[in-house]
């Protein structure tokens, strides 16, 4: 896992390459490293009533969700002091022996071919209901339902929207043997669960990218030989070719209106921003420098694109409007800032930050220019937002293998969610579904 450590001029074309090896599968294991000292307790109790046989176990659901956040300590089963599902079943001096500040139940009832999901969130010390809602699923999307659940609580304790019912795009490979390698694109739930292929190949595919209303990744696939940029409908498997220019067709971004995309061609000479009219086809030109442009993200309002260029001398951070005009100059701090993304407010940026040698996550305010470093490994990449901007996921190796992980934007809470054989690389983490 080298790729880092490459000339910058390799980058763009070979950088899976050097990324992805051994073999994968699917789904990831999480495992909390490091949370916020101090916790929150909150119980959250078995969905009742008893006897009824789910395929879900909702409760672990949206306990596992709030702990994996950080910011909750949610209580073991065997702690549970009673285990009440309706409001009036609830005695909040129970709840107070055990210190727990929030207490969540709820029930599932059979409702026609599905169910009927209804929860309550209470204040324990204060003694009142903060919440109650009643939401329906049948068993195929039960435990969407109960990521869905989490979040309102998430949001309702925290005042920030939850992220637990999105979903992660990466990359696979599996080593058949003999040389030969099957790359995989997934698409799995924020917490690992339900992989599935999107597309699989014997050539790289690298590059993920999630439009803007979550329905469509954009792509890049060697299975020519060389690089082309593809857009794949998840519903459907239809797929269209965007780009097969010669050279470099690369770094596939999304505007915001899911109208454009911003895209690295070298058809010119050097690998430049381009960006591309969805619906017409038509390209337009953006940079035009003697060093190498790539990596273009978009600001959430789609007024400016962020971009990676070594035009300087070392890969930097560069910001221009995305109309195209004179680009200016973002990160200073370090010999190498690379592969930036924006947060959902626009007012934060990470990256990769290079310095002696170590490859680490990155944020950047825009604002005051200050730059928190978030992560400690020796090769971390391909950092990429929470919808809600509170995690940033992104790649990184471990025990010579690569595994993907996600830290909070303060760098206080950190996981690490690993295949558990192979590599899994190229995080990107979708937008929340409409």
């Amino acid at each position: 896992m080298n790729g880092l450590k490459m000339s910058f001029k390799k980058i763009p074309l070979i950088v899976c390459l050097c990324l992805l090896s051994h073999a994968a599968q699917a789904v990831l294991d999480i495992e909390i490293t490091q949370g916020v000292e101090g916790a929150t307790p909150i119980a959250v109790v078995p969905f009742g009533p008893a006897g009824v046989n789910l395929p879900v176990d909702v409760a672990e659901v949206i306990a596992t969700d709030l702990r994996r956040s950080g910011r909750f300590a949610p209580l073991k089963r065997n702690d549970l002091i009673a285990r009440p599902y309706e409001a009036n079943q609830v005695n909040f001096k129970d709840w107070r022996l055990v210190k727990s500040d929030n207490l969540v139940i709820g029930k599932v009832t059979p409702f026609g071919a599905g169910y009927t999901v209804k929860f309550y969130l209470f204040d324990v010390f204060r003694g009142v209901q903060l919440s109650a809602f009643s939401l329906r699923s049948d068993a195929a999307h039960l435990r969407r339902t109960a990521h869905q659940i989490a979040d309102m609580i998430y949001e309702t304790l925290t005042g920030e929207p939850g992220a637990f019912a999105t979903r992660i795009a990466y990359i696979t490979v599996t080593d058949l043997g003999a040389g030969k390698r099957r790359y995989s694109l997934e698409v799995a739930d924020s917490d690992g669960y339900g992989p599935r292929p999107v597309v699989q190949s014997m050539q790289p595919l690298l590059s993920p990218s999630w439009s803007p209303d979550g329905t469509r990744l954009a792509y890049v696939s060697f299975e020519t030989k060389r690089p082309r940029i593809y857009v794949q409908e998840l519903h459907s498997g239809k797929r269209q070719l965007i780009t097969s220019f010669p050279g470099i067709n690369g770094a596939p971004a999304w505007s915001p209106d899911g109208r454009k995309m911003a895209l690295v061609l070298s058809k010119d000479g050097d690998p430049e921003i381009y960006v591309m009219d969805l619906a017409s086809k038509r390209l337009r030109r953006l940079t035009d420098s003697l060093g190498i442009d790539t990596e273009p993200a978009w600001s959430p309002d789609g007024r400016t694109i962020i971009f990676t260029s070594d035009r300087g001398g070392t890969p930097q951070i560069y910001r221009m409007s995305a109309d195209g005009g004179r680009a200016a100059r973002v990160t200073f701090e370090g010999p190498y800032n690379a592969r930036a993304s924006f947060s959902a407010d626009g007012h934060t940026i990470a990256m990769v930050h290079g310095e002696n040698n170590r490859y680490r996550i990155a944020v950047l305010d825009l604002k005051t220019g200050s730059l928190q470093v978030l992560t400690d490994g020796r090769l971390d990449e391909s950092p990429s937002f929470a919808p809600n901007g509170r995690m940033i996921i992104y790649a990184t190796e471990e025990r010579n293998r690569g595994v993907l992980a996600a830290v909070s934007v303060d760098g206080r809470v950190k996981q690490r969610l690993s295949a558990r054989e192979g590599d899994a690389r190229e995080p990107v983490w979708a937008p929340i579904r409409q």
